[in-house]
């Protein structure tokens, strides 16, 4: 039900469902089951969710708005189990046998005083389990969205109830906006005890959900080759998915039409945050990780899609208001620091649910980024024992939890793109990059891009790059904005593409992998240097991959290994390059030491 229909249709009505949607709502149950037994002739079961057009702030929550329809937004952080939950109750009569149906009462369940047979008077009642009504039930934990907290504040969060068909519709990590009947429930002084507080505690009781924002990463892991057997009606999914990411016909139109272009590669890189100056390989790169590589399941587990880049460079060359605009762009993802993070922040944490005492499992920042993007900022600040979990993550794409005797291993399918800052500030060009960060070899090999951004005085770039900031003060274009992409529609392409499009890659392409990945090999050949190993050829593949869907084409073309090629070329020289012996060794990032200083020890 769309209360703005509504409200056009009929204001009184509106109102009147606000101020006590209880009521108006069973009305409305009862007379869509009349109308459906009318239309197709049996019984069903029908219950209306209702979608608010007007949102309150989560905070602005008062007590003038118990059990009233309110409408707030916010982000999944919790889900519990589903359990069930007892909406009416049959007892039988210990004497005669008779059975009785009560319905539950404000959530209790009150005992038939006396029996009503006239050969039994009895008051003696047996709970019959397996004739009561159940209704499947989840609690949620809903928090402010980060923008809309006020400066100071700290986040506030709400319970909410789902029944039925709104169970599991949401998890961790969403936005979602809720329409719900604000309840209050008084607090028991003790279980065993009917005396309560004059303290309440309230809850939301959920009508209907609606998603925020695009399901950029919603893309299910799949082979190349299930996905051209799938015997599916394209039509159909092609429709449930659009309804998923919120794309209209017309969008979808204007996204097919946008990929024709011929300048599509270059019109999505500026507009990939515009106002940083220049970094054109950087923001490609990261339009790589935005895009994906394809999942893919294989006999003996799976392969990741996801693409890891370290940004590491000199301060003020802005690594953050990179991180910030992709983190932007990308609906489902979290923006953190490595310096106000720790390690069961970033994973999961074990805490006690107030409601049933148990201990739960609370997400942390890299699971509610699941199927989206982690940027971490200050990564080079972070504790060893932080960092330490995302050697996992970044390669089995999960994350696993043994504590207060929970045991289990959570999806964290996420790419990771982070910012570094050399030890001493500068970045020292006479050290390589391991001395300059400080990060283990461990990790640094398991990014896929590595960028390193200088600041060189150089009179013509700073010139340029003093007009472009003057320009973004001045809100006086430097360069013509007419080619560039409104960040709704840029999401929405990005999310169209990682549903709709898994380029595969043919034998013709094969061919050019092959041999891009052995001309890397070639270059420390002659010097015993390693400079490519079989993470740069899966690196090679993934980025080939999220460059065909950029295009929306769904197989991989030989420019797009190319241009592939070229990014991690870009990134292996400069990274792994060995400032004592002038060569590019990808032992630097492998294993922490040249091939060298191996040399000198022995």
């Amino acid at each position: 039900l769309d209360a703005a229909l509504l409200k056009q249709h009929d204001v009184k009505l509106y109102n009147i469902l606000v101020q006590f949607p209880e009521t108006v709502i069973s009305i409305f149950d009862v007379v869509m089951a009349e109308e459906w037994h009318k239309l197709k002739g049996d019984e069903a079961q029908i219950s209306i969710t209702v979608n608010l057009d007007t949102l309150k702030p989560m905070r602005a929550l008062n007590p003038c708005d118990i059990d009233r329809l309110v409408g707030i937004q916010g982000m999944v952080t919790r889900l519990s189990e589903i359990i069930p939950d007892m909406r009416g109750a049959y007892f039988k009569c210990s004497g005669c046998s008779a059975s009785k149906y009560v319905p539950l009462q404000q959530g209790r369940v009150k005992e038939p005083p006396k029996c009503t047979s006239d050969t039994c008077s009895g008051s003696t009642w047996i709970l019959i389990h397996n004739r009561c009504q159940y209704y499947d039930k989840q609690v949620i934990k809903l928090q402010e969205t980060p923008e809309s907290i006020p400066e100071g504040e700290t986040p506030h969060t709400v319970n909410l109830c789902v029944f039925d068909s709104l169970t599991d519709s949401v998890k961790p990590g969403d936005r979602v906006k809720v329409t719900a009947i604000y309840r209050a429930i008084p607090i028991r002084i003790s279980s065993k005890q009917r005396k309560v507080k004059n303290i309440f505690k309230t809850y939301l009781d959920v009508l209907g959900f609606e998603k925020i924002g695009i399901s950029v990463m919603n893309a299910e892991l799949t082979t190349a080759a299930a996905k051209s057997s799938s015997s599916l009606d394209d039509a159909n999914e092609d429709e449930q998915l659009s309804k998923l990411m919120n794309i209209t016909p017309l969008e979808e139109a204007e996204i097919k039409l946008l990929s024709e272009n011929p300048n599509i590669y270059q019109m999505l890189q500026d507009s990939i945050a515009p106002g940083v100056f220049e970094m054109t390989s950087v923001k490609k790169g990261i339009l790589c990780q935005l895009f994906g590589g394809t999942n893919k399941k294989i006999p003996n587990g799976q392969l990741r899609g996801e693409i890891h880049i370290l940004l590491c460079g000199d301060p003020g060359v802005s690594k953050s208001q990179l991180l910030i605009q992709v983190h932007k762009i990308a609906p489902r993802g979290i923006y953190t620091s490595g310096k106000g993070s720790s390690a069961v922040g970033l994973t999961a944490y074990v805490t006690k649910d107030p409601d049933s005492g148990d201990m739960v499992l609370e997400s942390g920042a890299l699971v509610l980024s699941d199927l989206g993007i982690c940027c971490i900022d200050e990564f080079d600040k972070m504790s060893d024992q932080t960092r330490s979990v995302l050697h996992e993550v970044m390669e089995q794409c999960t994350v696993s939890v043994a504590k207060a005797g929970i045991i289990c291993t959570l999806n964290a399918r996420t790419s990771i793109l982070a910012a570094a800052n050399p030890k001493e500030s500068r970045y020292n060009s006479n050290l390589s990059i391991v001395e300059n960060i400080q990060l283990p070899p461990t990790l640094l090999s398991r990014f896929d891009l590595i960028f390193l951004l200088h600041d060189t005085p150089d009179r013509d770039s700073d010139e340029k790059l003093a007009k472009h900031i003057i320009s973004l003060h001045f809100d006086v274009p430097e360069h013509d904005t007419s080619t560039l992409i409104p960040k709704e529609l840029l999401a929405k392409y990005i999310a169209y593409a990682r549903n709709r499009i898994h380029p595969v890659i043919t034998d013709d392409v094969k061919h050019y992998l092959v041999e891009g990945y052995l001309g890397l090999r070639k270059f420390g050949s002659h010097k015993k240097n390693i400079t490519a190993t079989t993470r740069q050829l899966e690196s090679l593949i993934r980025l080939s991959e999220s460059l065909a869907r950029m295009k929306l084409k769904q197989k991989v073309e030989r420019d797009d290994v190319e241009e592939a090629m070229r990014l991690v070329r870009e990134s292996i020289f400069k990274a792994a390059f060995d400032p004592k012996t002038g060569t590019i060794d990808i032992d630097l990032l492998q294993t922490g030491r040249s091939a060298a200083d191996r040399e000198l020890n022995d």
